[in-house]
């Protein structure tokens, strides 16, 4: 099993360049960024978690930039993001800088798809909540066509794209409906994240891993009643605590990679917590 890790990479954190040099060198999978463009100080929309909302999520990184500086650090590791609030970004925008990363990091980037949980946020950009997802799935149809081998024009209910000349292109090869790097759709469990799963995407990120005895056969359900390969569905739990039961557990599931979280913290921190999580290496 691939043990990848995940973190809220800030202004007072371990940076980047440290991080991904440390994850290289001790044999781990990858690292996962997540993203918050702000956050209204207003907080009207409660924290998922429960309590205050933690300092770090007003103090995100910018994750294209602070994975661009650890792809240019690194050879191996994987490089994702964990996920990407696609319905807050402009697509022929969104699709060069995610092409651009992943040629550049020679074909290492995951793209983690979301659709986020703060109002305000989303607000801010122009989202009308209601339809956030049908605005994300439009989203990464536009730029599936940039990405497409062939200039290849997309005229959807959100946006339109001419056929155009877009490089580089992202480097995988078209695995049946997805275009683009690999690419991962993060959020609970039901029929309609399920369904979007299987249309265009190439696997799932569920946060914290739990209930993945229930879920994971529902899931692949969806995904081969869609014509999709049974082979080909990655399921990568996210943002996990572990403990050898619950990754043994993960394995009899047939996942092959798990993503650990990190604390928002200065090396030193963080650098003792990779010691730990060395025993699942």
């Amino acid at each position: 099993m691939r043990i990848a890790t995940t973190i809220f990479l800030t202004d007072e954190t371990v940076t980047p360049v440290r991080l991904a040099r440390e994850l290289e060198q001790r044999g781990f999978a990858g690292l996962y960024l997540p993203e918050h463009t702000h956050i209204p100080v207003s907080r009207r929309t409660p924290y998922p978690a429960g309590g205050d909302l933690p300092r770090e999520y007003g103090r995100t990184l910018d994750p294209f930039v602070a994975l661009g500086q650890a792809a240019a650090v690194t050879e191996r590791i994987g490089l994702g993001t964990g996920i990407t609030l696609v319905a807050q970004h402009d697509p022929v925008d969104l699709a060069k800088q995610v092409a651009t990363l992943d040629h550049l990091s020679d074909g290492r980037f995951t793209l983690g798809v979301g659709y986020g949980w703060n109002v305000e946020e989303a607000a801010d950009h122009g989202v009308e909540w209601s339809a956030r997802r049908e605005l994300a799935r439009d989203r990464m149809a536009l730029m599936r066509a940039l990405w497409s081998a062939e200039p290849t024009p997309y005229e959807g209910e959100f946006g339109s794209v001419q056929a155009s000349f877009a490089f580089p292109k992202p480097v995988q090869a078209p695995r049946g409906p997805v275009v683009g790097p690999r690419t991962l759709i993060g959020g609970g469990a039901g029929p309609k994240l399920f369904a979007a799963i299987a249309e265009h995407a190439d696997g799932w990120l569920p946060i914290g891993g739990r209930g993945l005895t229930e879920s994971v056969p529902k899931l692949r359900a969806a995904w081969e009643a869609a014509g999709r390969d049974p082979k080909g569905l990655q399921v990568v739990p996210y943002a996990v605590l572990p403990d050898p039961g619950k990754l043994a557990h993960y394995a009899e599931l047939g996942i092959e990679e798990v993503v650990l979280q990190l604390p928002p913290a200065g090396e030193r921190e963080v650098l003792r917590v990779l010691d730990g999580y060395a025993a699942y290496l």
